[in-house]
């Protein structure tokens, strides 16, 4: 190949240079030519004055073009100006500057981007004045790649799964690849992910359903109708897609496999099935390059990933599609792991829905409304309750609580305790004596469970209640509590105060005593039963949460739902950041004229009148269908009591949704069902009374205890 005659520009390249051109000049350029670099002479106006030929081959400008002429008006595709400015900076420091990189196009290939690292030094003429820059071009577009592939998958850690939400997680996949890999990226996941549910391994198959969960899109270049033609063209966050059979996202689907190539099928985009009208419309605004991947984790396809070019010419490559696995394969595992914990969040909350009151008991002491507000997904499931329990001679036990902890093991723990207090409040026990049996269980859980590194997780320490016992009858309301926020409390005249209550330690630190608080409540009163996440929010206090509670409570003759929802408004983020479990009750009584009693002798003469006592009343009530068996279990009460028992005897009857027989003595000796054989003469009146009551029991007061029996009252009544 013969020399490229540069004799014009040798005056200027010898007083640039200070290199003698003469003989040796043809050996010089052969050899500067063939050089594997880029090299080129600019004077001090920054006017070419001598290329080589790798350079020439790379600007894609022949030579007799480039001679005498600035790098900014044969090359606009690179950053000229910038490149210039170096130039300059060189020639006045005289300090080389050492491979400066910048991006650009060039004649050569203006479809793609390169990145060139450039050195320059300073020329100078035989007296030491600056004659030019003398400048070296590399092409390194392999090594800024790589460097652009290693930022993007540095990123990735640091932008994707930041937090356990799947929705959120896909949505930090398309993000972090839009604009650095793809103009347009689309998320779709299969169905069952969204709710936690794991497909089935291997190949999807049987009609798959996608659901479009992120996307994000370069709107620069976009202007009015392009930017709504893309709109239409692509699906909406949250839109459901049956897959085309025969589109990329089908193939990847089943083979498992990445898929890269040119938009040309009007089928090809996923979220258009057979819309041609649509595929026009995406290709009016220019999408070009696709690649669909596979999402997979575990060995399990969760769905696919979309990655398209519209505003960047370059298609996309082999290197872009390794990068794009890339991407996927690292979200896949973050929305794996946000899958599994959806999973094992709705199992949590399901185990604690179920553990939770479906339904307020049938009662006539309070009316009641109750909110249970879960925690956001960050924090879990926790284990906040509430519950309304009927208990004996028609009072009611009004009780909420708080496990420490969230998740599994707090909902479970949860549904432990409910069922003790249950269980105990079955046993009409005070609630100060409640409360420390309630505690004493607690520390046999924490012993069984085991304590520390090794042990079992022992969520029920530290666990908070609080227990009140409300008597329509006698308006007089009981609470107890333990290491639990105070109620609220609203009188009919509108007056808001939280009980002053002696202050329980938590559950489960044992040897502190509990003690219990009576109340006279009006009828109509309100009592605000809580847990401590609906006092403590970011944005406030618990002081101040107290405050707000007050000031939701001060119209008392609201319905009781809108109350809790004013409650709720004025305290509650959605969704809040702990558990938050509400209880509102509005007090009732029972009139005079639904209660009566008498003081009996211990005397069993005195059973008869006892008798014909409760039949008079019953008439009275116009309950004369039921006053056979209520005198019989009036009589077998009665009678028990004069024998095995200890004046004085008072005997009374409740008519309120059932009525309700009690007998009270001064012993605490508890009574005994036997079962009486054939020839026995007595022992047979507990049996009775439990033949013919609904319910019945025994409570334990100061004085002694009550034996009390419920009778269902006759449908008509």
């Amino acid at each position: 190949m013969a020399t490229p005659d540069t004799s014009g520009a040798d005056d200027a390249r010898e007083a640039a240079s200070g290199v003698p051109w003469g003989a040796d000049r043809a050996l010089l350029d052969h050899m500067l030519n063939r050089a594997p670099i880029g090299m080129a002479v600019v004077d001090t106006e920054m006017r070419c004055v001598w290329i080589n030929d790798h350079l020439e081959r790379t600007g894609g400008i022949p030579r007799a073009r480039r001679i005498g002429r600035r790098l900014s008006e044969v090359l606009p595709g690179l950053p000229a100006e910038s490149i210039e400015a170096r130039m300059r900076q060189v020639l006045e420091t005289g300090t080389p500057l050492i491979d400066h990189e910048y991006q650009g196009r060039t004649a050569s290939d203006p479809e793609h981007v390169h990145a060139y690292s450039t050195s320059f030094f300073r020329l100078e003429d035989n007296d030491g004045m600056a004659a030019g820059v003398c400048y070296i071009v590399i092409d390194v577009t392999d090594r800024w790649r790589a460097r652009q592939r290693l930022a993007l998958l540095s990123d990735i850690g640091a932008r994707i799964g930041t937090t356990l939400d799947v929705a959120r997680t896909a949505q930090e996949l398309a993000d972090v690849a839009v604009p650095d890999l793809a103009d347009f990226v689309a998320v779709d996941l299969l169905d069952p992910v969204l709710i936690g549910v794991e497909p089935a391994p291997g190949p999807v198959r049987d009609n798959p359903v996608l659901i479009r969960v992120g996307q994000r899109s370069v709107q620069e270049g976009l202007h009015g109708d392009d930017r709504s033609e893309l709109r239409e063209s692509i699906a909406k966050t949250g839109e459901r897609a049956p897959v085309v059979r025969s589109s990329p996202g089908a193939r990847c689907l089943i083979d498992g496999k990445a898929v890269l190539e040119p938009i040309l099928d009007p089928a090809i985009l996923p979220w258009l099935a057979e819309d041609t009208v649509s595929t026009d419309r995406a290709r009016t605004v220019g999408l070009h390059s696709m690649m669909v991947v596979p999402i997979r984790a575990r060995g399990t396809i969760l769905g696919v990933a979309h990655f398209f070019r519209r505003g960047t010419p370059d298609p996309f490559e082999g290197d872009d599609l390794i990068l794009a696995e890339e991407f996927v394969s690292r979200a896949a595992v973050c929305i794996d792991n946000a899958r599994r914990f959806t999973h094992e969040h709705a199992a949590a909350l399901a185990l604690q829905r179920s553990l939770l009151p479906h339904g307020l008991p049938r009662q006539t002491a309070v009316e009641v409304a109750s909110r249970y507000l879960p925690a956001d997904d960050r924090t879990g499931v926790g284990g906040d309750w509430f519950d309304v329990i009927p208990l004996s001679g028609a009072r009611v036990a009004l009780v909420v609580g708080d496990v420490a902890g969230h998740g599994t093991h707090a909902a479970a723990t949860m549904g432990r305790l409910r069922a003790s207090v249950h269980t105990l409040a079955d046993l009409d026990m005070p609630p100060d004596e409640l409360l420390a049996h309630l505690d004493d269980l607690v520390i046999r859980f924490v012993d069984e469970e085991g304590a520390g590194e090794g042990g079992v997780d022992t969520t029920a320490l530290g666990a908070s209640c609080l227990y009140a016992v409300y008597d329509p009858v006698s308006r007089l309301c009981t609470v107890a509590r333990a290491g639990h926020p105070p109620p609220a409390v609203v009188r009919p005249d509108g007056v808001v105060e939280f009980l002053d209550l002696p202050a329980g330690p938590p559950l489960g630190l044992g040897g502190l005593p509990f003690e219990a608080a009576e109340f006279e409540l009006p009828e109509g009163s309100l009592l605000a039963l809580y847990t401590d996440g609906l006092l403590g929010a970011r944005d406030h206090d618990v002081d101040s949460g107290m405050d707000r509670l007050c000031a939701s409570l001060a119209d008392p003759d609201r319905p009781l739902d809108a109350i809790c929802r004013s409650i709720l408004d004025a305290l509650v983020h959605d969704p809040p950041e702990d558990d938050v479990a509400l209880l509102v009750a509005r007090t009732r009584t029972l009139d005079s004229s639904q209660v009566v009693s008498w003081d009996l002798p211990a005397d069993p003469a005195f059973v008869g009148e006892a008798r014909a006592l409760t039949g008079r009343q019953l008439t009275e009530w116009g309950l004369e269908d039921v006053a056979f068996t209520t005198e019989l279990v009036v009589s077998e009460l009665v009678t028990n009591a004069i024998r095995y028992a200890a004046g004085p005897i008072r005997l009374r009857l409740i008519r309120d949704d059932t009525l309700i027989c009690e007998v009270s003595d001064a012993t605490s000796t508890t009574p005994r069902m036997r079962h009486a054989r054939t020839s026995d003469e007595g022992g047979r009146g507990l049996f009775l009374v439990a033949q013919f009551a609904q319910r019945w029991g025994t409570r334990y007061t100061a004085e002694g205890k009550t034996i009390w029996a419920e009778q269902p009252l006759p449908a008509s009544r």
